[in-house]
């Protein structure tokens, strides 16, 4: 849906000459005409206007001086540099670029009538005189030479394989006579037909086609040959075929012109010379005679040269360049230029640009030379408010094809509406005006301006034949003429219409480097003539001009990428650089063949697209591979080559934020990106929409709802409590429902019943309620843009389902209960707890008092619903557990339940008295605790069941606030509840509970079994025991004392209670406990045990901690040494696998501390059992894989655990080396003493000077990068990327963090010091 629109025309008329000019060619690498006459070649430059080389052809005898003479070929040779050309006296001539000479490199006796180089400029094709056809190398030697007319069809004949005659077989509408028809005679060519043949070569290079007039019928046919002269197939016989031919550059068709009994047409062959297609042009049978046809070199655009067959009044003809484009199997007529009847002015030589596919150069008669710059462009209407209709102008001839895509999707070619103009249409320019976006002008042929509004009239919204009324056509309001003086076709170009009768538009200046900017309004004294009220002349030609419809600014674009503003809004025009915030002056570094106008984070940028797909954003490229762009309601969409369509909020982003945007690869939950078609470009954009319509390679459309503008739209709608639209919005395109409420939570609760009364629908409102769930999905499915305001929860410490349910139920019993009761229903089912008993509980209110209300839900209507949304047998349990029988039988009956199967249950169930009813009810429904509850209350008979489930179901706590304190049953039930205490090693619980209820003796074997020694004797003071065995359980118990090594507590007991003084004092010496040992031994008057037992345990202390301190000092220092070694030797392996693998080196973590400690190397993972385990499980495990052993993989590691096990047990060594100091001194072994307390003090020392070494401060945080003199670039690369893997687990951060040590405790004695 794209239209052709003219960039720029250069007019040069300084090359003058005698005669006029034959042939014309453009120098590839200078972009130079070569232009050939009657007398001479010249190449000539039209940007400057310069003459850069000239030879004259009559001089040399190559063409007779009066004039007579015609060049047939002229051709570029960029190799050669030289300029190849032939004469019709048969001379094939090279003109030299550099010395300007002219060489004959061959002549033809019979002389020549064509010449056509191959594309590859490696062959060259010369038909004679004689009807020949002459191939040649471009060392001018001859190939081959054979007839134009061959009677053979050529190599590719078709086969017959004789399945029937034709008299047999099927001739469609035709009809049986189509058999014995006689073959038309052929019709020779017209009288104007030149009878020269016509050369054209596939883009190629492999096969070229002649047409030439036979020498029997006198009518044309068309011949293809291959590359070595031989004939590959001869056109089937075609009444009317003219002289045009040009074989499309990418090879599937042939063009040429046909003339019908009724109309002209454009017909295609294919390379085996039968037809394919055709198109008509817009002139009546004799009316024109096309003198050519020629491709563009992209095969996109067909320009058509005609000229009228019969001469006017003043003998003149007028002569036409049209440009067709094909799209979805249809030809439109883009651009048609009329050069009048001027005979002067009529073009004589046209042709393409080999580089540019879209320029056009075209010399006249009287050696003006015109080059016209096209461009693609897709006129769409500029408005951003829901009133603009998202109308696309095509342009085909004298019609405009509307479609209005905010009503309807409508394929091409076929439009919404056509509007029909009295000539061809050259531009289309929207109005640029707010609310009024969707009205249009069109600049035709014949320089008038005809401008459509929409219709005003009454508004009819059925059809007579019963059709509802899409989208009004717009209807002609006026036709301006436009009093612009117009040298060649096209004098006004790059139209604005700006406001009403206000246009501005861009004509060519005196000067080819500077253009003329217009202001058109009309003129006082002719309403319909548009007259230039102001004028400025810009330095440099502008290509295209751009309005924003929102701020009204005019952005200009030279052909060298500057930009320029133009200041409209005053009398005169005025024309200023464009500057960025900072006042610095922006241009685009290259020129842009589309642009658009936008506001990037509240400045105004302008975006270009350059035809190599490079879009700018000013002076800054934002991305490499964009084929086409769109900006629409502060988005950007683009399209690029890899296939994706991306939507990007231009309030959200600045510059360089687009830049990284388009950069990435987006996301799996990327809302911002989407697939699309191979191929596809951006037609236009709905605003205030969310669709996207996209056309295909071949044309058809394809609309989409970008998830961007989708959510954009939404959340626009939620914010001014457009629920409804949002709804349907979101139901259509498969959005979650939950975002209705996650969006702004507080708005939707404080606006429920407008939110009910917009759905209004029943089922609307219950698929809300089903699909409610407690994700946010503002941060998981739909995340918030960046700079949008976040509401918080507005209820805390409730679940999002149930505040909603609460609120909806709430808000629709206060409207209408009866019309909303299966939403109600609805709520209370969703809850995170279902309340089905409520649920069941109104439906079998509604079955007993049904609504008078007309249209209320019936109870059955509601049953079946409620059945709908929870399984059956669900349902009839709930109902069960409400005790109600009629709301059972109700549910029962609806179920697919046997009768026979829950009769005969419900009528036991009634027979029994209601609290043991209930009891069988809840042990049915495994609702262990009610029915406890209720069995309590059936009285003592049943208390054996009661304490049977008691014990099934251990609901003992239950049971024992369901029973008086006082009563037999609550002594039973702590009997029984202290036996499964006792089951479960809790045996001092049990015993609190035996001794409570009045049961010492148990309770005392229980405190004894779980060494609770002061309960014990408290039971048994109670029961009370004799002395002796009082003694005896003291014993006991102190022996169980002291094997936990509660060695003060053991002493007590024999002390007070077994009147065991001796064995008290030797039990403390056991522990150490000096000084409570020296107490009991002055106490009881014991002073032997000082000499038998104290002193030597204490000298035997002193050995063993010295002992021991020695052995870990020696451990520590093996250890840490060890570690040294380690860390050096893998640092080593890692920097030099990195220098030799680069930094993605897999094998790179082996060899990293950091890596072995923060993610336990490749061996962490092995086994999979160890993620069921417990986390003290887990932490064994994992120790186990920390192996001593040289050379393991995570030796460093289990050397750090081990050097910390060491520190942590000499710190706690403290207090036991304090008392054992203290006691060493009382009885004056200070030289032992004055040995430990340095040995310790040397060691604690030693270790915590040790700490720094062993627990690297780089390990601890794990920040740092690896930079120092040993690093290398990969080595430092590969710490930037460590910092970037997943934290350490629980374990191996233990080992990363050292012991700390505990500096207050006082331990020291100052007397040793």
């Amino acid at each position: 849906m794209r239209n052709l629109k003219l960039l720029k025309s250069l007019r040069s008329s300084e090359l003058q000459g005698p005669g006029s000019p034959q042939c014309v060619s453009v120098r590839a690498d200078t972009g130079s005409l070569l232009v050939a006459s009657h007398y001479s070649i010249t190449e000539y430059d039209p940007r400057t206007g310069q003459v850069v080389s000239e030879a004259s052809l009559t001089a040399e005898g190559f063409l007779p001086e009066d004039g007579s003479g015609t060049v047939v070929g002229l051709q570029d040779l960029a190799e050669l540099e030289s300029a190849c050309l032939s004469t019709a006296g048969g001379d094939v001539v090279l003109f030299n670029f550099k010395t300007c000479q002219l060489e004959c490199v061959g002549s033809v006796d019979s002389g020549l009538t064509s010449m056509s180089w191959s594309p590859d400029e490696e062959l060259v094709v010369l038909t004679t005189g004689q009807e020949t056809i002459i191939m040649m190398t471009k060392e001018f030697e001859a190939i081959t030479e054979v007839g134009i007319h061959q009677d053979d069809f050529g190599e590719g004949k078709f086969i017959t394989v004789g399945w029937g005659k034709k008299e047999t077989q099927f001739h469609g509408s035709e009809g049986k006579q189509a058999a014995q028809r006689k073959s038309q005679e052929v019709q020779p060519a017209a009288a104007w037909d030149d009878r020269t043949p016509r050369v054209t070569w596939r883009g190629d290079g492999q096969l070229f086609a002649v047409s030439a007039v036979c020498l029997q019928s006198g009518a044309r046919k068309v011949r293809v040959w291959n590359r070595e002269g031989v004939l590959q197939a001869t056109s089937e016989t075609i009444n009317g075929l003219e002289q045009a031919l040009c074989w499309k550059p990418s090879g599937s068709l042939i063009a040429s012109t046909q003339r019908h009994p009724n109309k002209h047409s454009v017909v295609f062959m294919e390379k085996n010379g039968l037809l394919h297609g055709d198109f008509t042009l817009p002139f009546s049978k004799d009316q024109a005679r096309v003198k050519d046809l020629l491709w563009n070199s992209d095969s996109t655009v067909l320009a058509v040269w005609l000229e009228d067959l019969a001469a006017g009044e003043d003998e003149q003809v007028d002569t036409y360049i049209q440009l067709w484009v094909v799209g979805n199997y249809h030809w439109y007529l883009k651009q048609s230029l009329d050069f009048g009847r001027d005979s002067q002015k009529a073009p004589v030589c046209v042709c393409w640009d080999p580089e540019r596919p879209l320029r056009l150069h075209v010399v006249t008669r009287s050696w003006t030379s015109v080059t016209y710059d096209w461009g693609w462009t897709t006129e769409r209407s500029p408005g951003m408010d829901a009133t603009d209709n998202a109308n696309v102008a095509v342009i085909d001839g004298d019609k405009i094809l509307v479609t209005n895509f905010r009503q309807c999707v409508v394929p091409p070619p076929m439009c919404s509406f056509e509007l029909q103009l009295t000539s061809p249409v050259n531009q289309v320019s929207f109005l640029c005006q707010p609310q009024r976006t969707n009205q249009l002008a069109a600049l035709t042929s014949d320089g008038q301006i005809s401008v459509y509004v929409q219709d005003s009239g009454e508004q009819v919204d059925k059809t007579s034949d019963g059709f509802r009324t899409m989208s009004r056509p717009l209807v002609l309001q006026k036709t301006f003429r436009v009093t612009v003086l117009q040298e060649e076709p096209l004098a006004l170009r790059q139209l604005l219409w700006l406001q009403d009768e206000l246009f501005v538009g861009v004509s060519s200046s005196l000067l080819p480097t500077s253009s003329t900017l217009l202001m058109l309004r009309p003129a006082h004294d002719a309403e319909d003539t548009l007259t230039v009220r102001s004028e400025i002349e810009v330095d440099g030609v502008v290509v295209s001009m751009v309005h924003c419809s929102q701020t009204g600014t005019v952005a200009l674009q030279l052909e060298d990428g500057q930009i320029r503003k133009l200041r409209w809004d005053g009398p005169e025009l005025s024309v200023g650089g464009w500057r960025d915030s900072s006042r610095c002056s922006i241009n685009f570094p290259v020129p842009c063949v589309q642009t658009a106008l936008c506001s990037i984070s509240g400045e105004e940028h302008l975006l270009g697209l350059t035809d190599r797909s490079h879009l700018y954003a000013g002076d800054t490229e934002l991305a490499s591979n964009i084929s086409s762009f769109a900006v629409c309601n502060d988005f950007l969409l683009i399209t690029t080559h890899s296939h994706t369509c991306r939507c990007l909020q231009l309030t959200t982003l600045d510059v360089k934020g687009l830049q990284a945007a388009l950069a990435s690869d987006g996301g799996q939950s990327d809302e911002s990106l989407r697939r699309v078609e191979r191929g596809s470009r951006i037609v236009t954009v709905v605003p205030q929409d969310t669709r996207v319509v996209l056309q295909m390679p071949r044309g058809n459309l394809e609309t989409v709802h970008h998830r961007a503008l989708v959510l954009a739209q939404l959340r626009t709608w939620l914010d001014s409590l457009r629920f409804r639209d949002s709804f349907e919005c979101m139901r259509k395109l498969r959005i979650n429902l939950n975002l209705l409420y996650d969006h702004n939570p507080k708005v939707l609760l404080e606006n429920m019943q407008t939110f009910i009364t917009q759905l209004s629908s029943i089922s609307h409102i219950n698929l809300f309620l089903t699909e409610l769930k407690e994700e946010d999905t503002t941060s998981t499915m739909y995340p918030r843009p960046e700079n949008s305001w976040v509401q918080t929860q507005p209820v805390s410490g409730q679940k999002k389902v149930d505040v909603v349910c609460d609120a909806l139920r709430s808000a629709m019993e206060s409207m209408d209960p009866n019309k909303f009761f299966l939403s109600v229903l609805t709520t209370h089912v969703k809850k995170t707890v279902p309340e089905l008993e409520v649920a069941l509980q109104k439906v079998h209110e509604l079955r007993v008092n049904p609504p008078p209300a007309p249209g209320a839900v019936s109870a059955e209507e509601a049953l079946k619903y409620l059945l709908f949304l929870v399984n059956v047998n669900d349902l009839y349990e709930h109902s069960l557990g409400t005790y109600d029988f009629d709301l059972v039988l109700m549910v029962a009956e609806k179920s697919q339940k046997d009768p026979k199967e829950y009769l005969p249950f419900l009528n036991m169930l009634k027979s029994l008295e209601t609290n043991y009813q209930r009891f069988t009810i809840d042990k049915h429904l495994k609702r262990y605790r009610k029915a406890l509850h209720h069995l309590s209350k059936c009285g003592d008979e049943h208390f054996h069941e009661a304490l049977q489930l008691v014990k099934e179901q251990k609901l003992y706590s239950e049971a024992l606030r369901l029973y008086a304190a006082d009563g037999a049953q609550y002594k039973a039930l702590s009997c029984c509840y202290a036996e499964h205490l006792m089951e479960q090693q809790q045996a001092e619980q049990a015993g609190l509970l035996l001794w409570r209820c009045g049961e010492p003796v148990g309770a005392l074997q229980a405190f004894a079994s779980s060494s609770s020694w002061r309960n014990a004797i408290c039971a048994a003071q109670q029961i009370p025991l004799p002395p002796d065995q009082l003694a005896l359980l003291a014993r006991d118990l102190a022996e169980k004392l002291t094997e936990q090594r509660r060695y003060s507590e053991a002493a007590l007991l024999l002390d007070q209670y077994a009147k065991d003084c001796e064995e008290a004092i030797l039990a403390l010496i056991t522990g150490s406990v000096w000084e409570e040992a020296l107490r009991l031994i002055y106490m009881h008057n014991r002073q032997d045990i000082t000499e038998t037992n104290l002193k030597p345990a204490l000298l035997e202390a002193v050995g063993t901690q010295t002992a021991f301190l020695e052995a870990q000092v020696a451990t520590f220092t093996r250890h840490k040494t060890r570690l040294a070694v380690v860390r050096e030797q893998k640092e080593k392996a890692r920097l030099d696998m990195l220098d030799e693998d680069g930094p993605d080196c897999p094998d790179a973590e082996l060899y990293s501390e950091a890596s072995s400690v923060m993610t336990g190397s490749k061996y962490s993972q092995s086994n999979s059992r160890v993620s069921s385990r417990s986390s003290k499980n887990r932490r064994k495990a994992e120790r186990k894989k920390l192996s001593l052993k040289e050379g393991s993989p995570m030796e460093d590691r289990a050397l750090m655990y081990a050097l910390g096990e060491i520190l942590t047990t000499v710190d706690k060594m403290r207090e036991e080396v304090h008392g054992l100091l203290k006691a060493l001194v009382l009885f004056q072994f200070d030289k032992q003493a004055e040995k430990l307390q340095p040995a310790y003090e040397e060691a604690l020392q030693m270790m915590e000077a040790a700490v720094p070494e062993v627990w690297l401060e780089s390990l601890q945080n794990n920040q740092a990068p690896l930079t120092g003199p040993n690093s290398t670039a990969n080595s430092i690369m590969a710490s930037f990327q460590q910092q970037q893997r997943p934290a350490a687990s629980q374990p191996a951060a233990e080992v990363l963090m050292p012991p700390k040590m505990r500096n207050g405790v006082k331990w020291k004695l100052a007397i040793l010091m």
